[in-house]
């Protein structure tokens, strides 16, 4: 057994600055990137977070969301619609429509008319943005063994025609919990819950350390490891800056029932997608809706109850 005793490394200068007491993702931000240099900080904090040589330190310092004045939020809106433009030959418009007050979504999916064709998820590509070089869907549809309600023991990658006889087809997404495990870990609270029941990101001011995907027990985070390419002729102009703008490679992003609708009085995309009308959304304090019906007189039942997520996302059998 050796006896070499290891160097005293106490008076050593630390790789990044450390803070008594970082007050904020800002502060740390601001300290750390002055020792190191944008760029160079940018790679120690997420390997696959690109910053652009050219970028100022305010784009990159930028306030969190809930910290922009309505000035600061156009002057933002205005500068991402700039660089979706020259990154992608597209005219966009970025808005940000609030949660509408009294309103608290809810979801719900009739499993005995889900055949598993898949048109919810590639509606939900096309609604968000999503990279066209993977399968970034929002939606995982569950091909289940009937019998089973457990989502970890179902397929999403089945290629044969559907629906076979013995199964049945679950599509799983964020579950909009009350007591969401993702917005507990987040170190930089970049990610928080709405007044309507809609769990957000800021993608500018999430760091990409990936403990949200981690700590979703419905794997619905998913992460950009490249940035993200779209045709011109593809890209949704109608975008909300915390729903469907194009997220930066290096950071996270999740369902959010498709905020830049619903907050306007539409249907989320998958659900107009469905050929099956096995999906149901609405405001569950409305009595007269539709999702409100469905959880007075159907028998429905959440992924995962023991976990005690409490979920807004809902299932059932006719």
């Amino acid at each position: 057994m050796s006896n070499t005793v290891p160097p005293d490394n106490s008076n050593a200068a630390p790789l990044l600055p450390i803070l008594d007491q970082p007050s904020s993702r800002r502060t740390a931000l601001k300290v750390a990137g002055a020792a190191l240099g944008l760029a160079a900080f940018g790679k120690a904090v997420s390997p696959l977070m690109v910053i652009p040589e050219n970028v100022s330190v305010d784009e990159f310092l930028q306030q969190h969301y809930k910290e922009l004045s309505d000035d600061d939020k156009a002057k933002v809106f205005a500068r991402l619609e700039s660089e979706t433009k020259e990154h992608y030959g597209a005219d966009v418009t970025i808005s940000d429509p609030q949660a509408i007050p009294g309103v608290k979504f809810g979801y719900a999916i009739n499993l005995s008319k889900c055949n598993g064709n898949g048109a919810c998820m590639e509606a939900c590509n096309k609604e968000n943005n999503h990279h066209r070089g993977v399968d970034q869907s929002y939606i995982r549809v569950l091909e289940m063994s009937k019998g089973s309600l457990d989502m970890e023991h179902g397929s999403t990658t089945y290629d044969h025609t559907v629906p076979q006889d013995d199964k049945f087809y679950m599509p799983v997404q964020c579950q909009q919990c009350d007591n969401p495990p993702c917005v507990t870990v987040c170190p930089v609270e970049a990610t928080w819950k709405e007044d309507d029941g809609i769990v957000v990101v800021d993608y500018n001011w999430c760091i990409g350390c990936r403990y949200c995907e981690a700590a979703c027990p419905y794997h619905a985070r998913r992460f950009n490891w490249e940035q993200p390419e779209i045709p011109a002729e593809d890209v949704n102009p109608v975008q909300a800056y915390l729903s469907n703008r194009i997220r930066p490679q290096g950071t996270m992003e999740k369902c959010h029932y498709c905020l830049h609708r619903t907050r306007e009085g539409r249907a989320p995309a998958c659900l107009e997608a469905c050929p099956t009308g096995a999906r149901v959304f609405g405001d569950m304090n409305d009595p007269d809706s539709d999702i409100n019906y469905v959880l007075k007189n159907k028998r429905v039942f959440v992924l995962k109850e023991e976990l005690g997520t409490q979920p807004s996302f809902f299932y059932f059998f006719d």
